[in-house]
């Protein structure tokens, strides 16, 4: 008679090395992208001295942030104040054209598949691959024809500035529209053109609600650009302008033979509080909107 031993199954768990990899790796791009913000963070916490002394040591206190918000707040020459909320505007109000005007050339670029839709598409594209550099002196310059011919004052003005922006962020807005628009079924159109909704109608009751989660992708993406921008306001407004916006504001700290670290790093500080809560706020529709539109 066969002795027969009974089968013992092997709970062990085999390694995974890739997996380990790639959470190290993980890891790893963590602490190097939230350093920075943590350099910002402690160094704010500090006076001018300690941190040309030592910029990577701990504060002793963080009451010294409360400090340097004061000394900003009171700062008549910086205008932080004034500067936020003229940032705000300029940011809200692009957003809001970037994002509807984006929108409707996209849709109306997908449904009409014509050649002179699909070359004012490419012409779009073209947008995206020329250097901001390369355009931004001939931008001053036909600002400031447009202004004197038409009377409105393109130049230092708001409406100026917003032009510039509507034609800096259409590019790529149109680009991810047209992709997400691709998928959207036209039989929902169809049927609303049935039911006697005009074009306008079908397209803020029916097109622009599907287009939430790329709507707020694009919001996220352009607020960062626009809330951190320096060169467009400072070309198109002026540094001395009366819609100073925040990177503006914080350039009045830097002195030409003196810089007050302390009360830059604190107002670096407080300029992108607003902007990483937005992100945390909408990450969940970024790569939802990102990714929506690639599968037809």
């Amino acid at each position: 008679m066969e002795n027969t031993k009974p089968m013992v199954k092997d709970n062990r768990k085999k390694i995974d090395i890739p997996k380990i990899l790639l959470t190290l790796f993980g890891l790893g791009l963590l602490v190097l992208f939230f350093l920075p913000f943590v350099l910002v963070l402690i160094n704010a916490a500090k006076v001018n001295r300690d941190i040309i002394a030592d910029p990577l040591s701990m504060p002793e206190s963080f009451g010294q942030i409360f400090m340097n918000i004061g000394i900003i707040l009171d700062n008549s020459s910086v205008r932080y104040v004034q500067s936020f909320f003229n940032s705000l505007i300029i940011t809200t109000s692009s957003l809001f054209l970037i994002g509807v005007t984006s929108a409707m050339a996209a849709w109306v670029l997908v449904r009409r598949k014509t050649k002179m839709s699909f070359f004012i598409f490419m012409f779009f594209l073209s947008g995206m691959v020329i250097p901001f550099q390369v355009v931004m002196i001939p931008l001053v310059r036909l600002l400031t024809i447009l202004g004197r011919s038409t009377g409105i004052g393109f130049k230092d003005s708001l409406h100026g500035i917003l032009l510039a922006y509507m034609g800096f962020g259409a590019p790529l807005s149109v680009f991810l529209f047209h992709g997400f628009i691709k998928s959207v079924p036209i039989d929902i159109e169809e049927a609303a053109i049935i039911d006697g909704c005009s074009k306008p109608q079908v397209f803020f009751k029916i097109v622009l609600p599907l287009l939430k989660p790329i709507f707020v992708t694009l919001l996220v993406l352009n607020g960062m650009w626009i809330w951190n921008d320096y060169l467009l306001p400072s070309l198109v407004i002026g540094t001395a302008g009366t819609f100073q916006t925040l990177p503006m504001a914080v350039m009045f700290l830097a002195g030409s033979y003196l810089r007050q670290w302390d009360l830059i790093l604190t107002s670096v500080l407080m300029a992108a509080i607003p902007a990483v809560i937005a992100f945390l706020f909408a990450q969940k529709y970024i790569i939802r909107g990102m990714t929506s539109g690639a599968i037809k």
